[in-house]
């Protein structure tokens, strides 16, 4: 069946593409081709662009409460000015708009950075490339697949300049806040808009999702077998998997706190007073909703780390001049993760009064996905032992990511034990370790994608030298940030809180908290950097040659411009893996995967 798929779909492409020339591209109009484009290169690069805004949204957000964080009371006229008098009277933040920016800045990075981003990024760029297929299996899926995601963020930033302010009860909106809409004032239309967001989102990561497995499973070309596949290509299938499994739950939870929210029922209200008058709801539980949404929220770290992870694995063999140390164990690992990432939700619920048996099951369980997680930091690290290793950006950020994994592993193996978490739950530890190795790992991976496979998005090469500055500032300032929250999460400062001044057993931390907001400022104005070097060579960077970084994978044997259907002619033919880099006895220190076996040469992957 997947042959017939296969030659049909490849017959149509063929016949739909048969006039693919230079002046391809002048035939369609602007909107065909920017706006409505159903070509996965084109929608990689939305999805990149779009992504790249709401990066710079959501920091701006987490510059601002910072500065509240380390100087509070402190007036700053640049704060009134984006604000107005209302959130920052006199340019100090009102505790309102404080909750309010961590609610969305959490939310943004999450989902419109680090799920759209990387995914709908890279996914959309690297599968029909790297499989050897002219496009995706849907092309208008593919197309509604973005769309979906830029309602979805037009929707969540028009949240911020309503009148009530966007939502803020915490970007995993716990009820009664988020369930009652006269609770706080975030809870009111902000709080509509931001569950129509999110379910559209949902929507959005579904469409792409399956597409990505359908293309993966049915498209791939002659000699493609599934052990010969890349590991990003394996990382974005099981991404991609993890999706459609959990987000369909996280919309289910939305529902009910609709039907909370706006028809009287009561799945997460019981026995609630406002101003001193109980509600009628009585017989649901919160708790409910902490379940529902850990069950999307923990998967959601694998879907954001997992793409990041297959990057990197691509990255690290291509520059150290090596094979992947594992190949077939990097595939174990991610599936393993995979696997668990779906029984270990609760252990974001050990302070919530469940039952300490159960509470040890999920103790057992997080622990366990500690041994996957560790045999790609293994795996990485002997990667890198004697190879030949290439210093190019993309491979200081992919070796940046596997130093913040293991730092946040290891804090997360703390998080994990129910009776050391009681301790720092809800502390600036919890911060500090889903930070190191959910947003820095899988941000130092979306920065290593960029750059690395900047040539086939843009054609063009970006800037090293301005690449190492963006690297050595961004990886410096980020562990200013992150890691000397540890500290203030082990003398016990909780987070989310406004100002931490009033507590004065707290007072001897507020230096702490300085040196982690200069750092936040600083690490927020490198990435100028980066913007500057990533839109100037986008129109004026040197030309792309063919294979920059002399790779094995396809896509770096397609023409260095922008064709439908990928390649002018027939479709490669794979004859090998992925990773024969510096093999005994050959010419060169990589050779393509279309350069068939010689005589008695033994496949890499595994034949």
């Amino acid at each position: 069946m997947a042959s017939v798929t296969h030659s049909e779909l490849e017959k149509d492409h063929l016949a739909h593409h048969s006039h693919v020339h230079d002046h391809d591209d002048h035939e369609e109009s602007f909107v065909s081709k920017y706006i409505f484009s159903m070509d996965h290169k084109m929608i990689s690069r939305q999805f990149l662009i779009t992504a790249v805004v709401m990066a710079v949204v959501a920091m701006t957000m987490s510059v601002i409460f910072r500065m509240q964080l380390a100087w509070p009371g402190e007036k700053f006229a640049f704060i009134n000015a984006l604000l107005g008098d209302k959130w920052a009277k006199d340019g100090i933040l009102s505790p309102d708009m404080y909750l309010a920016l961590v609610t969305i800045h959490g939310t943004i990075m999450v989902f419109f950075v680090l799920t759209g981003g990387l995914s709908g990024t890279f996914s959309n760029l690297l599968i029909p490339y790297q499989i050897g297929a002219r496009d995706m299996a849907s092309g208008f899926l593919n197309m509604l697949s973005y769309w979906f995601f830029f309602i979805s963020s037009v929707i969540m930033l028009a949240s911020c300049f309503i009148d009530d302010g966007p939502a803020n009860a915490g970007w995993t909106i716990y009820p009664p806040l988020s369930a009652v809409p006269e609770a706080i004032n975030g809870s009111k239309l902000g709080m509509t808009m931001w569950l129509i967001s999110m379910t559209l989102f949902v929507v959005s990561s579904l469409l792409g999702s399956l597409n990505y497995i359908v293309t993966i499973i049915n498209l791939r070309t002659k000699g493609m077998s599934m052990t010969r596949l890349p590991l990003t290509v394996w990382a974005f299938l099981i991404t991609a998997i993890i999706g459609v499994l959990s987000f369909p739950v996280l919309v289910s939870c939305v529902v009910l706190l609709i039907m909370d929210r706006s028809f009287g029922t009561s799945f997460y209200l019981s026995d609630i007073y406002i101003g001193g008058r109980p509600l009628d709801n009585v017989g649901g539980s919160p708790i409910l909703f902490e379940h529902l949404f850990w069950f999307l929220g923990h998967p959601e770290v694998y879907i954001v780390i997992i793409p990041a992870f297959g990057i990197t694995s691509e990255i690290i063999s291509t520059n150290s001049r090596k094979p992947i140390f594992g190949y077939r164990a990097m595939i174990g690992s991610m599936l393993a993760i995979a696997f668990l990432s779906f029984i270990v939700w609760a252990h974001h619920m050990f302070v919530t009064g469940m039952s300490p048996f159960l509470g040890s099951v999920f103790v057992f369980t997080t622990l366990l996905i500690a041994i996957p997680s560790a045999v790609k930091a293994f795996n990485y690290i002997t990667t890198l032992w004697k190879g030949n290793i290439q210093y190019t950006t993309a491979m200081l950020f992919s070796i940046g990511l596997v130093s913040s994994f293991i730092t946040g592993g290891v804090t997360g193996i703390i998080l994990a034990d129910a009776t050391l978490d009681i301790n720092v739950h809800d502390t600036y530890f919890v911060i500090a370790h889903f930070h190191i190795v959910m947003g820095l790992s899988a941000i130092f991976g979306m920065f290593a994608g960029v750059y690395h496979w900047f040539p086939k998005l843009f054609l063009r090469m970006m800037n090293k030298k301005l690449g190492y500055l963006h690297f050595w500032l961004t990886f410096i300032c980020a562990y200013g940030v992150f890691f000397p929250m540890h500290f203030l999460g082990l003398a016990g400062v909780p987070r989310r809180y406004y100002t931490n001044s009033n507590f004065p057993m707290f007072d001897n931390l507020v230096d702490i908290n300085v040196i982690v907001s200069v750092c936040a400022i600083i690490g927020a104005l490198a990435q100028g950097v980066f913007l500057f070097n990533f839109f100037y060579s986008m129109f004026r960077g040197e030309k792309a040659p063919q294979n920059p970084w002399n790779s094995n994978t396809l896509e770096w044997t397609t023409p260095m411009a922008n064709i439908h259907g990928n390649w002018p002619g027939e479709l490669p033919t794979v004859e090998r893996w992925a990773y024969d880099y510096s093999k005994p006895g050959a010419e060169n220190d990589f050779i393509p995967q279309t350069v068939p076996l010689k005589d008695g040469e033994q496949d890499g992957g595994g034949h």
